[in-house]
């Protein structure tokens, strides 16, 4: 079995930082698929030899080496190896399973009666094949180090492709089916001399067949004509066909590799985890003073607590690729210890007080005595996660994470990311509301009626700190609720954190509740899974419908009305005023 050519590098490239790495990986996956091939039986064949005196023959097994020194592979990284060879490793399975095929054949009926020497055979087999195996997976594994040693050369000599994390994938996917288009030139290319014969061979009868085809067109004109005018119709047909087909392809092949490799309950239920630790962290801050009593001052320096969810699940899916709430704890844990650091600091001042003191003959003075005066410095440091991920994640995890990030793993809504209704704000217009018992608060509804037609969710997603456009409904209910000075109920994510807020806090109606108010967060369930997707503020109901005001509603500000026994609707987050 040939050796698979190896990448052949540069002093140059070597050196460079960037491309260092890859190199290595490429140079170690190369000695392992060597080490690999250096297991490979060798074959053994029958070799006859005559006594020149005797004239007897003697038959003997001899190994023969039908390895071949390994070649050197040039390239240039923008352009795939076109002299790449790939190794017989898949050949030589296939032969040998072919020899044992043979053997069950001839021994079929046996077969029926001995299972038991049947399954002795099928270990053997297994055990004979398995250097061919590891050689194969060595192979892989060394196609993958190489196909990115010349990525990462690539990006080097072309940086305009580091502008666009998905024009960078595609990149990278059309380099891989070069290689290994190249090496399947590589592969045939044994077989040129012969076709080169063969093709002598014949040109002369192909001389004498085209002599005989051209007087058979002059003397039926019209009816080639017709047949190539056929003929040429249904070639443009197959090809329109072909290149739909292969778009098809590429459109589907890019949906995959963008989106979320994880489960959806998987991702949801991680976002809570997430969620739920910066609520406690949240807590310790809140309880400072009660862990660490005795001081006279505490002050605090706090960055906000939160993250985009989007971002969490495209780290996590950069990382671990599929993952799970058990696979993904460790990671977590990492991200937030990089997102978040709190560190308390004493610090002590020496202040003076005025004391009054009375003297030896009874005359009363002041004096300025000191004592120390004792501060606890709280200070919390945050930053999103994509600078985080800028400073854990590899280039090439890097790289996804974007592609993650832009398309939103393809599931915009996982994470409760609005409405996808793209319809006109409805009016209110001769609705008549039906008070309930609860007081609810106008203003606030007043507030966010006054931010209809908004489009994009800024200022509500900059104002709960985020630094660019994310699913924005909850930042706007949580925003509506900020401008009446409330300080919670503070959410970005629906079912990871509005949901637990209203519940833990006993201001939870499920779905039919009647005594709505004026203020109320309603959350809605768009497929029906059990997780909120979406939420707004309640306007009013006039007894059969509630009217909301909702953001990110078709990345808008709008009113909106639904029945309320309406399926979706999944429950209420009841306001106290």
């Amino acid at each position: 079995m040939n050796k698979e050519p190896r990448l052949r590098f540069t002093d140059e490239e070597r050196a460079d930082p960037a491309l260092e790495k890859p190199i290595r990986k490429a140079d170690k996956a190369a000695a392992k698929a060597d080490r690999a091939q250096a297991k490979i039986p060798k074959k053994q064949v029958r070799q006859k030899t005559v006594d020149p005196e005797t004239g007897k023959v003697t038959t003997k097994l001899v190994l023969e080496d039908k390895k071949k020194p390994p070649s050197k592979l040039s390239h240039a990284v923008r352009d795939t190896p076109a002299n790449a060879a790939m190794g017989k490793i898949h050949k030589e399975i296939r032969e040998t399973e072919q020899d044992n095929v043979g053997v069950e054949s001839a021994h079929k009926s046996e077969e029926a009666a001995e299972t038991g020497t049947r399954l002795v055979r099928e270990g053997y087999r297994s055990h004979k094949l398995k250097p061919y195996r590891k050689a194969a997976q060595a192979e892989q594994k060394l196609e993958k180090a190489n196909v990115n040693a010349l990525y990462q050369k690539s990006l080097r000599e072309n940086p305009q492709l580091t502008s666009n994390p998905i024009s960078r994938w595609q990149q990278k996917q059309a380099i891989k089916k070069e290689y290994v288009a190249a090496k399947r030139v590589g592969q045939t290319a044994g077989n040129t001399a012969r076709t080169v014969k063969k093709t002598g061979k014949a040109a002369k009868t192909v001389k004498e067949k085209a002599q005989e085809a051209g007087a058979f067109v002059m003397r039926h004109k019209k009816g080639v004509l017709v047949v190539v005018a056929i003929f040429l119709m249904v070639c443009m047909l197959l090809n329109t066909m072909s290149s739909c087909s292969v778009l098809s392809q590429g459109i589907g092949s890019v949906i995959s590799g963008t989106t979320y490799p994880s489960d959806d309950p998987e991702l949801v239920a991680v976002e809570a985890d997430y969620a739920a630790k910066e609520a406690a962290l949240q807590a310790e801050i809140d309880n400072i003073e009660s862990s660490h009593p005795g001081y006279d001052e505490y002050r605090y320096d706090l960055d906000m607590i939160g993250h985009d969810p989007h971002e969490l699940a495209a780290y996590l899916s950069a990382v671990l690729q599929g993952y799970t709430r058990q696979s993904a704890q460790t990671e977590m844990e990492r991200v937030l210890d990089a997102q978040y650091q709190l560190t308390l600091t004493e610090e002590v001042e020496v202040r003076y007080r005025t004391e009054t003191r009375t003297d030896s003959q009874g005359n009363n003075y002041t004096v300025q005595v000191p004592y120390n005066y004792y501060i606890l410095n709280v200070t919390l440091t945050s930053k999103p996660i994509s600078s985080v991920a800028s400073e854990l994640l590899t280039p090439e995890q890097l790289e996804m994470y974007q592609v993650y990030r832009q398309t939103m793993g393809n599931k915009p809504l996982v994470f409760g990311g609005g409405s996808t209704n793209t319809s006109d704000s409805e009016s209110l217009t001769g609705v008549q509301f039906v008070n309930g018992t609860r007081p609810g608060n106008q203003a606030v509804v007043d507030i966010a009626k006054s931010q209809v037609g908004n489009v994009g969710g800024q200022p509500f997603w900059s104002w709960y700190g985020f630094n660019s456009r994310v699913e924005w409904c909850a930042c706007f209910v949580s925003w509506c609720y900020g401008q009446m000075g409330l300080s919670e109920p503070r959410f970005a994510g629906c079912q990871s954190q509005g949901v637990p807020w209203f519940q833990s806090h006993g201001q939870w109606g499920a779905r039919g509740y009647e005594n709505l108010a004026p203020g109320d967060a309603i959350f809605f369930d768009w497929d029906l899974d059990g997780s909120a997707d979406h939420v707004g503020l309640v306007i009013g109901t006039d007894g059969s419908r509630v009217y909301t005001v909702e953001g990110n509603s078709g990345d808008a500000c709008k009113i909106r009305s639904y029945d309320l026994n309406y399926e979706c609707i999944k429950g209420y987050g009841l306001m106290n005023w």
